[in-house]
């Protein structure tokens, strides 16, 4: 199912200039008023990205961005075209609120003050260069004649949403950027495009649209008169088109930056104004009709509104806590099996302009700790939890001094295994990893397979290149019990074979693929638990 993606743009600040030499900022350049610049919090969503930014009440924010993200949102740029720079360039992760010049409402119009401020505080140069590339390329069939519609919306957040619509899926996205839509192509589109796609239109800004697509191109036979490839579906609902063509592109080479940003000013907090507190505007939180035969369903929207029915208690305290294991909520059996409807709206007025992902989260749990009086408290406990081992190791040692990270993607020249073997969706290229980098982006890449954080018990030191292709765990009779029946992880690597459409465990893969072992058992990890909670839920 195409995910729900929340796709952004960033400040900070950065220098260029137009070709070869590299440069800093001139003194004259536009900067922000004052900017608050810090290292982001750790997270408890497993591979959470960079939070759709927005000027807000006068202030730029945009939160969790590596320094490839402030860069490519600064200078508008694919991120694929930014090279060099230190191997911490997509790991280390900031949060970036600044003051903008009064009336300033646009993200476009703050890109060079970005510019400017990564350039302060980080100390960053970047070289411009064009480059012909053989590539797949997004383009208008008629220029200057969009079919979308441009966002009215000012300050809310971008993002697109997938909705089943068999034997489709759509897409709906909302501000967003066609650079911002790139990135979610790059990700969704992988059955047709089998490699990184540059934006040669001529449409900026932010852009309201709904695109349905059968999302796996394997398919479209199947799916008869109703199916629509990616590429008809660009051209006749957007007026897009994709192709592979060459062209001159432009790229950005980091000749240098600092990881550590230089210091806030003293009175920083006081001049930039506070968000208001998330919570629901409007909300009715009732228990469920007990005759409902209907599954349970739940609803969040970007506008901010939240519709749940017949959702049990435990599912609502996992959303809003960013949990995805039941393991992780230490409470009473009834939260399990007494089910909840929730109808809510979030700000409706100036300040729905704050709304976003994260937002919403902590409206749901405010609502919840309030409603049901939930007093809770973190504790190590014992849960189940894959651990990452060491076996005949089948990687390559990587070059220190290159860029860890890890994509959906194979890289530039090797053949896409998904082409070969559709059934093995699931795909993850890792370069200069070390094994926790590598333990922690495979919890985000894995789907259902891995609820709790991994161990790393591998004792490899440094960083690894390898690439891991595996099949979703929908695919196997059983789901999470493998193939067979089997416990995942509990049989050999060849027990692929029993699959006769190639189709591979996920850890199947990793002992097949990269010489490593996933080992389920008990692990003492952070664990929330409930003290307190009341069974009904105070009145509306």
């Amino acid at each position: 199912m195409f995910p729900r993606l929340l796709a952004g743009v960033l400040l900070g600040s950065a220098a260029l200039l137009p070709a070869s030499p590299a440069f800093g900022q001139s003194a004259a350049a536009p900067s922000f008023q004052a900017a608050d610049v810090h290292v982001s919090a750790p997270t408890m969503s497993p591979g959470a990205g960079v939070r759709p930014g927005a000027i807000r009440n006068g202030v730029y924010e945009v939160g969790n961005a590596t320094m490839l993200d402030l860069i490519r949102i600064a200078y508008r740029i694919e991120a694929d075209k930014i090279l060099g720079g230190p191997n911490w360039l997509e790991v280390d992760r900031f949060d970036v609120s600044a003051k903008v010049p009064a009336g300033m409402t646009d993200f476009e119009a703050a890109r060079p003050l970005l510019q400017t401020l990564l350039a302060d505080r980080f100390k960053l140069v970047v070289r411009r260069d064009t480059q012909q590339l053989n590539g797949w390329v997004l383009s208008e069939v008629k220029p200057g004649s969009p079919m979308m519609l441009r966002a009215q919306s000012a300050g809310v957040a971008p993002s697109c949403q997938g909705q089943p619509d068999p034997p489709n899926v759509k897409a709906v996205c909302r501000s967003q950027s066609m650079i911002g839509f790139l990135n979610i192509l790059n990700q969704v589109a992988t059955s047709y495009v089998n490699g990184p796609i540059t934006n040669a239109t001529s449409l900026t800004g932010q852009w309201d649209f709904d695109l349905t697509f059968t999302q796996n191109k394997a398919q479209l036979a199947e799916a008869g008169a109703k199916g629509i490839s990616l590429f008809d579906a660009l051209e006749k609902q957007l007026g897009l088109k994709l192709e592979q063509k060459t062209i001159p592109a432009e790229m950005f080479t980091v000749v240098s930056v600092n990881r550590a940003p230089t210091a806030n000013a003293a009175n920083i907090a006081t001049i930039l104004p506070p968000p208001p507190s998330p919570e629901f505007e409007v909300a009715e939180l009732k228990p469920s009709d007990p005759a409902s035969t209907a599954p349970p369903r739940a609803q969040i929207l970007p506008t901010g509104q939240i519709n749940a029915v017949g959702v049990p208690l435990r599912d609502m305290l996992n959303l809003a806590w960013g949990f995805n294991s039941n393991e992780a909520i230490a409470g009473p059996k009834w939260i399990e099996t007494k089910k909840f409807d929730i109808v809510g709206r979030a700000f409706s007025g100036v300040n729905a302009q704050f709304i976003d992902d994260q937002f919403l989260r902590l409206a749901l749990r405010k609502l919840l700790v309030e409603r049901f009086q939930i007093k809770f408290h973190f504790e190590d406990r014992p849960v189940s939890a894959y651990t990452l081992e060491a076996g005949t190791v089948k990687m390559t040692k990587a070059d220190p001094a290159a860029r860890t990270r890890c994509y959906a993607g194979v890289p530039v020249g090797a053949r896409d295994p998904r082409q070969a073997i559709p059934s093995r969706g699931g795909l993850l290229t890792c370069e200069n990893a070390t094994m926790a980098y590598f333990a922690e982006r495979l919890r985000a890449a894995a789907g259902g397979y891995i609820q709790m954080p991994i161990g790393d018990a591998t004792g490899l030191q440094g960083g690894w290149n390898f690439t891991l292709n595996w099949s979703a765990i929908n695919l196997f009779p059983g789901g999470v019990n493998g193939i067979g029946g089997r416990g995942v992880g509990d049989g050999p690597a060849a027990a692929e074979l029993a699959a006769p459409n190639g189709a591979i465990t996920l850890p199947e893969a990793v002992e097949s693929q990269l010489g490593l072992r996933l080992r389920m058992g008990k692990r003492s990890l952070p664990v929330l638990v409930i003290d307190s909670i009341s069974e009904t839920p105070s009145a509306n």
